[in-house]
């Protein structure tokens, strides 16, 4: 197959997902299931290019084995959120901003297919990558596993810190959180890195440095931060506004006292 083919593939397929994501949040009023998709679309990414690619089969292994893991767990913990909860802030004042237009949510959903396949440049830079050293392999899973233990922990500690009624209309303080105000999104793109290591030396190399530098332009300044700092100040005003003074936006540190 070649990457054309592929890309046309990995587009075809998240179109689908996309597709079916957007008749259920029409009947259910929750956005929130695109995520899930999207991750579930990258993890159906990683496998047909593990299996397809014409990389080492190392290479290949390495997409297949890690982004795919990488991916599902995301999409899990997304899914729990969005079947047990309300649409997400987030998505509610977008449906509220569109007045409920299905269409625009249609595109908005297509548009996130799209997505999927700028995210498997990356991973298709690995998977075809000819003869990685294995320096490079050690180091990708070495920064792998750190960013997604990071961000499952995150994630935890978030949803500890929600399920306790008493924490309602306040901010998490404590570990990961204590450090950025978004330990999740930093480990998130930290994840991407491992992919422009593993790529270095191969044909596409360039293409492994989309993941960390798109995924930080999404991050800090479209989809990600604007819009959960906007929906946090919308529902704890001041107490996260004494957040924000206090600790750093994304890359840990230690808090201002």
């Amino acid at each position: 197959m070649s990457p054309t083919q592929q890309l046309l593939s990995i587009w075809l397929l998240a179109a689908v997902l996309m597709l079916l994501g957007w008749l259920w949040q029409r009947r259910r009023d929750n956005a929130g299931i695109v995520d899930v998709l999207w991750a579930t679309g990258l993890a159906g990414a990683a496998l047909l290019l593990a299996f397809t690619a014409s990389g080492a089969p190392a290479a290949r292994l390495l997409v297949g084995v890690l982004a795919t893991a990488w991916a599902l767990r995301l999409a899990l913990h997304l899914w729990l959120r969005v079947r047990s909860e309300p649409e997400d802030g987030r998505y509610r004042a977008l449906r509220e901003h569109w007045q409920g237009s299905q269409s625009k949510f249609f595109a908005f959903f297509q548009f996130q297919a799209l997505l999927v396949v700028l995210f498997s440049l990356p991973l298709l830079a690995v998977a075809a990558h000819p003869n990685p050293a294995a320096w490079q392999l050690l180091l990708a899973i070495g920064i792998w596993l750190v960013a997604v233990a990071g961000e499952a922990v995150a994630d935890t500690q978030l949803a500890r810190f929600r399920a306790d009624p008493s924490n309602r209309g306040k901010t998490c303080r404590s570990g990961l959180w204590r450090y950025s105000r978004h330990p999740n999104y930093f480990f998130e793109w930290l994840h991407w890195c491992a992919y422009a290591v593993a790529a270095i030396g191969a044909p596409l190399a360039w293409l492994g440095w989309l993941g960390p530098v798109v995924m930080y332009l999404f991050l800090r300044y479209i989809s990600g931060i604007p819009f959960t700092e906007q929906q946090a100040l919308r529902t704890r005003g001041d107490d996260y506004r004494d957040y924000q003074r206090s600790t750093p936006m994304l890359f840990p540190w230690f808090p201002k006292s």
